[in-house]
């Protein structure tokens, strides 16, 4: 009889260690991430991720626009007021981030941290000639304006809500 109670209870207090465990997971699980909203009510889910942005950049012409939501990494903000930033889409490229209408700006100190921003992606295309009177503005030899042979495409995004994690 002493046997029996004894392996019932160890069986018991290894059933409820178990148990136990699994509802700390399943409170770890239901902890919400809090964010700092800025510009429209923003929600977090149904992000795309940087990398998935930076390839339907490669599939849009420019002038196009899409509509969508991003998470992430700030590379740079604008030290002056925040009225822009610079997001990493990954294999060394960026998004440049502006907010419609300049209605809102993010804090200035948030460069390595994870946003998520909503709103519309477009290409921009700077063309030969354009990108050739620049250079010239600029001062450039001859020999390096001769250089240029390709448009630039720029990654942008006109923002309408973003939402920084709470630390």
């Amino acid at each position: 009889m002493k046997t029996f109670f004894s392996i019932f209870t160890v069986a018991l207090l290894l059933v409820s260690c178990k148990n136990e465990s699994k509802d700390l997971a399943n409170q770890e699980a239901k902890k919400e991430i809090a964010y700092v909203s800025f510009g429209n009510p923003t929600e977090a889910n149904n992000a795309i991720a940087a990398s998935d942005l930076a390839s339907l950049y490669e599939s849009i012409s420019a002038g196009d626009s899409l509509s969508t939501k991003v998470v992430a990494k700030v590379d740079e903000v604008c030290q002056a007021k925040g009225c822009w930033m610079k997001l990493d889409l990954g294999d060394e490229k960026q998004v440049m981030v502006k907010f419609r209408d300049y209605g809102f700006f993010v804090p200035k100190n948030i460069a390595g941290k994870e946003v998520i921003i909503n709103g519309m992606a477009y290409v921009s295309e700077t063309s030969v000639a354009e990108l050739r009177h620049y250079a010239q503005d600029a001062g450039e030899s001859d020999e390096d304006i001769a250089k240029i042979t390709d448009p630039e495409r720029t990654y942008a995004f006109l923002a309408d809500g973003v939402l920084l994690k709470e630390e």
